[in-house]
């Protein structure tokens, strides 16, 4: 899915290579500050390596524009956006900016289950708890219908047993889709779900099939 090759972006990342793989969970994990999340943000484009290649399906997604990158790989970031408008314009609002119809209220609910989310479609979000704004925010990647969904611990405000749940939800939710999942995450128990694990550590990564 993803191939690195001599990529480095400033004293934080330095890979000589790794590949990423096509299907299934991959988790990233390794300390404070090695770089988890420069690494997830390069994967998008968000951040461009130094030097250095990164390959998506064997392009390099510096020839994507930006929103064609998009469509195909979406982000759920550590802190999670709330827009104006109810949960339902909220749900849809990352395929409007993509020009994609809106799902249809039967769908939006059953996001909201996936997430563990207990609200009615006409709530405002700006009312919710931090939690309830990071189940929103997810459920609203799910709404996208992309190849690959990179999380950066997305559920780090929630506690552990809810973390688990909604994440294995989320899991199965994609893997039934044949999507590609790769995420940062500090909870151990959540690394016994990965099909894949990379570690960052002194600035270099290396991989192991789970």
């Amino acid at each position: 899915m993803f191939e690195l090759k001599k990529v480095k972006f400033k004293d934080i990342i330095s890979i000589e290579h790794l590949s990423i793989g096509d299907s299934g969970l991959t988790m990233i994990m390794g300390p404070s500050g090695s770089g988890k999340s420069t690494l997830l943000k390069m994967l998008d484009n968000l951040i461009s390596p130094d030097s250095g290649d990164i390959l998506y399906k064997g392009d390099n997604i510096k020839t994507y524009k930006a929103h064609a990158l998009r469509r195909k790989v979406i982000m759920q970031s550590q802190f999670p956006a709330i827009f104006d408008g109810d949960v339902r314009d909220n749900l849809n609002i990352a395929r409007k900016f993509s020009d994609i119809d809106a799902l249809d209220d039967e769908k939006l609910k059953e996001l909201l289950d996936i997430v563990l989310l207990d609200k009615d479609l006409n709530d405002n979000p700006k009312d919710f708890s931090g939690g309830e704004k990071t189940r929103l925010s997810i459920a609203r990647v799910l709404a996208m219908d992309a190849e690959v969904y990179l999380f950066d611990e997305p559920t780090s405000s929630l506690d552990e047993e809810t973390e688990y749940k909604l994440i294995s939800n989320v899991i199965k939710y994609l893997k039934e889709r044949d999507k590609k999942i790769i995420m940062v995450s500090h909870s151990e128990k959540l690394f016994s779900l990965a099909d894949q694990v990379i570690s960052i550590k002194n600035k270099t990564a290396t991989i192991k099939e789970a």
